[in-house]
């Protein structure tokens, strides 16, 4: 297989409900394009936007694939607006779907990382046509905690805290390098060594437009905790679950889970899943790029 180079790709830009919203698309070098798209969703937390994609990317075409990769940032992320609102799930699958109908107006491959799952799930629910041909689970979130819904009530009272002059210190302070740290190794990483110079300025430099914050407040709210068992039953495209081998949860409701246990509970609700497990913890397409690109290889061949 030729190996293919990314080349630094410039930043575009489209309109939705009045806000400004950024992407990117990566090419292989001296090819064309070839096979079905990959339309990536980055995670929400402190400083994260679509350049958590970057190494993927890279990696996708040094192993010598060509399919097209669009990649954009979410509202209230990376170079999109940031508008001072409680986002959910269903606010950024709605921005997707008009990034898809309007930018992309093809057949894609979700690929979504941890529990950023809800909006693909959400943007399945929305998008009925064709334009959804399959999706990819990084590390998707434990079965107990993705199947719990959490109080309405408890979701604004937690975002009312945050959204508050004593959020913005929290802010301020969980920007600082050595928090970024230690709660990437704790909580990210299976390697203190992976958390890397590369990840903790990637992460100050995408938070240091304060306005960021809102994002991840609605995030750590949990507007995106709800009971999703019946509609993940219902996601009829085929579904490839990445789990990493330590696998944890944040969330004391999955604590006690084992990654076998959850890639079993996500291939006995899904009707067309398939699973993997591949070194690493938490964040795979960035801790265990080569081995995430491997386990993606085949599953996004067999559907192009």
């Amino acid at each position: 297989m030729i190996s293919q180079q990314k080349t630094v790709s410039p930043t575009h830009f489209y309109n939705w409900k009045n806000y400004r919203c950024a992407y990117e698309v990566d090419n292989p070098t001296q090819s064309t394009r070839e096979g079905i798209p990959l339309l990536l969703i980055h995670p929400i937390g402190v400083g994260l936007s679509r350049q958590f994609w970057q190494r993927f990317s890279s990696e996708w075409y040094k192993q010598g694939h060509r399919n097209p990769i669009y990649n954009p940032d979410l509202l209230g992320c990376g170079e999109s607006d940031m508008p001072h609102v409680a986002y959910t799930p269903s606010d950024w699958a709605e921005q997707l779907q008009h990034f898809l109908n309007t930018v992309v107006q093809k057949p894609v491959i979700l690929v979504v990382q941890g529990a950023l799952f809800p909006v693909a799930i959400e943007l399945v629910q929305k998008e009925p046509s064709n334009l959804i041909a399959g999706l990819v689970l990084a590390g998707p979130p434990g079965w107990a905690i993705i199947t719990k819904k959490t109080p309405q009530w408890q979701d604004k009272l937690i975002w009312n805290l945050l959204d508050s002059p004593l959020g913005n210190a929290f802010y301020r302070y969980a920007r600082r390098e050595k928090f970024l740290r230690d709660f990437s190794t704790r909580q990210l990483f299976d390697s203190t060594d992976a958390v890397d110079a590369e990840w903790i300025n990637t992460l100050q430099q995408g938070a240091a437009n304060s306005d960021s914050r809102h994002a991840v407040f609605s995030f750590l709210a949990g507007f995106w905790r709800k009971d999703y068992s019946q509609a993940i039953a219902s996601i009829k495209q085929p579904t490839l679950v990445v789990v990493g081998e330590t696998a944890s949860n944040i969330s004391k409701e999955g604590k006690q889970e084992k990654p076998d246990e959850r890639l079993a509970d996500y291939l006995a609700c899904l009707p067309n899943g398939r699973g993997i497990k591949i070194p690493g913890r938490n964040v795979l397409p960035y801790e265990s790029t080569a081995e995430f690109v491997e386990a993606l290889a085949p599953f996004i061949n067999d559907i192009s």
